[in-house]
């Protein structure tokens, strides 16, 4: 993309940028890549490597295509060996169907929720130059957490 600049519309000084798509449009085309994402070994002939898939009736990958080796940890569950904490005792969205939520967050084990007494910040004001002063409040609230 480009803009000229110069006196009644003369193009004296010509700047140019390139313009990313846009955001939305990187996600879905990576999460494209992800879902299509291929198991592979990586097979030694004559000292150069090759990338196999790790089933028959999958084709080669091309040099576009998103691979991996090894198969993702099961993250639902504690395994210390991998360094997985799991998702037992985390905090929820309860009403969230996204990633934070507690149907997606807590493995399908469900959640319990209790009544808590948080300490927030509160009335929040910006001082010049530069700070940000706030109170500290106490409210009481819902906390969902997965068993």
């Amino acid at each position: 993309m480009c803009k000229c600049h110069g006196v009644s519309g003369s193009c004296t000084v010509r700047v140019c940028w390139r313009k990313m798509k846009p955001f939305r449009e990187i996600g879905e085309q990576l999460v494209r890549k992800f879902d299509g994402a291929t198991h592979v070994k990586v097979i030694e002939r004559k000292h150069q490597f090759r990338l196999r898939p790790t089933r028959k009736d999958i084709k080669r990958p091309s040099k576009k295509d998103l691979v991996y080796l090894e198969e993702s940890p099961d993250f639902c569950f504690k395994n210390s060996s991998v360094g997985v904490l799991g998702t037992k005792g985390r905090e929820c969205n309860a009403t969230s169907y996204g990633m934070d939520g507690c149907r997606l967050l807590c493995c399908g084990r469900g959640y319990q929720t209790v009544e808590k007494e948080v300490e927030e910040k509160c009335n929040c004001k910006f001082v010049w130059c530069c700070k940000v002063q706030c109170q500290q409040c106490s409210s009481r609230r819902e906390v969902h957490t997965c068993n």
